[in-house]
């Protein structure tokens, strides 16, 4: 019997390219999104179930949870995909954009987890995908509520992933960096609309879009590195818990894990301080 996956976040980038992989390499796919109508991604894929699914309603989580054992008598695996990014200064970024960031990122991981675990409970297996970021391992300027955000989804992902060990139940982590394809800069483009605001920062933000704008210049990661990441994570039968997706982050990854804290800093720093 070929395996089921649910997907949330599939209507545009890294979460549709997944749900079209994993269809295209035999698994069923339940590809979840906020705004199921109209799309047409997966017309005429047999083995794709197209259903709700909003990480901030419990409801819509349950009901697609339901609806994918429904039609392919059971899940085996949930990927994590919803996010988005908050860029921005701190200081001005409005409180309730400040929640969304962890009501999203976060907690809408949290809940569908918590959604999905009696299934895997009675089942004695399962895995669970977490899509955090290089965001989620180093911190970056103008990034600090995104960076937070995933930051907290990968402590939670180690700590859940001792928990669920004894189940049988395992928890990977995908950290991908930049991926120019895919919508999500647009959208933390949208969403810093008015948070930069504040004059004081002006020649510091100045200087940090610059340094952005020439990572995103160099060798950057594509959405068919991601994919085949996540695919991996699922499909390899190890324990591995962290998967880095993508080549561009792996100076910086390094310099966080495998240098000491004095030279990570002066590193960092050095790329900031303006």
């Amino acid at each position: 019997m070929p395996q089921t996956v649910l997907i949330t976040g599939c209507s545009s980038g890294l979460g549709r390219a997944t749900a079209l992989d994993f269809a295209r390499k035999g698994w069923n796919v339940v590809a979840t999104m906020r705004q199921p109508d109209g799309n047409s991604d997966f017309a005429g894929l047999d083995n794709v179930l197209v259903t709700e699914l909003d990480v901030e309603d419990e409801g819509s989580i349950q009901g697609a949870i339901d609806a994918g054992i429904g039609c392919f008598g059971a899940i085996d695996a949930l990927i994590n995909n919803a996010g988005f990014g908050l860029f921005g200064l701190f200081e001005s970024t409005p409180v309730e954009k400040i929640q969304q960031q962890f009501e999203v990122n976060v907690f809408g991981a949290m809940a569908t987890i918590r959604a999905i675990l009696p299934h895997f409970r009675f089942a004695k297996a399962g895995i669970i995908v977490n899509i955090t970021s290089g965001a989620g391992v180093f911190g970056l300027p103008a990034l600090s509520l995104y960076c937070a955000s995933k930051f907290a989804l990968e402590g939670f992902s180690e700590a859940l992933s001792y928990e669920l060990a004894s189940l049988g139940i395992k928890v990977k982590i995908i950290e991908p960096g930049g991926v120019l394809s895919t919508s999500f800069g647009k959208r933390s483009g949208d969403e810093a609309a008015g948070n930069n605001s504040l004059p004081d920062y002006a020649a510091f933000m100045a200087h940090t879009a610059t340094l952005f704008d020439n990572m995103r210049s160099g060798p950057m990661g594509t959405e068919e590195q991601v994919t085949e990441c996540i695919y991996t994570a699922v499909t390899d039968g190890t324990n591995q818990l962290r998967y880095v997706a993508t080549d561009d982050i792996m100076p910086l990854i390094h310099a966080r894990r495998e240098t000491s804290e004095t030279e990570y800093m002066a590193l960092m720093r050095s790329f900031f301080a303006g």
